[in-house]
């Protein structure tokens, strides 16, 4: 009896497709705030703000790439973001001064109320 194996064209399909490259790619320096209650001022540095948790205070000075949260009850005061504020959850806040980034509220495309919005500042 012969066998034969579909592996060898398997692995030369998977050779030919090219990852595309990310759009906002993490940075050196991305900044993690997870936990309950946590109350924090820090520099974004240019790079990706991601909180995580309930009920966290971040006030994020300087200018960040991006703005991520995640949980519930979460407060950010971002002074500017040039990317993006993507937020998951339920009752998050969002408060940025400058920039324009592309908001993009998964909450609310599920019945969540969250609150992403631009302030003077």
């Amino acid at each position: 009896m012969k066998w034969t194996t579909a592996a060898g064209p398997l692995v030369a399909c998977a050779l030919v497709v090219a990852a595309p490259t990310p759009v906002a790619p993490a940075k050196n320096g991305d900044t993690h705030v997870t936990g309950q209650g946590v109350d924090q001022t820090l520099d974004c540095n240019d790079a990706t703000l991601i909180v995580n948790g309930t009920g966290n205070v971040v006030n994020a000075k300087g200018n960040c790439w991006a703005v991520t949260v995640m949980g519930s009850g979460n407060t950010v005061i971002a002074d500017s973001v040039t990317h993006d504020i993507t937020v998951y959850g339920y009752d998050e806040t969002v408060f940025y001064h400058g920039g324009a980034p592309i908001l993009w509220d998964r909450g609310r495309e599920l019945g969540m109320t969250n609150r992403l919005q631009q302030v003077p500042g």
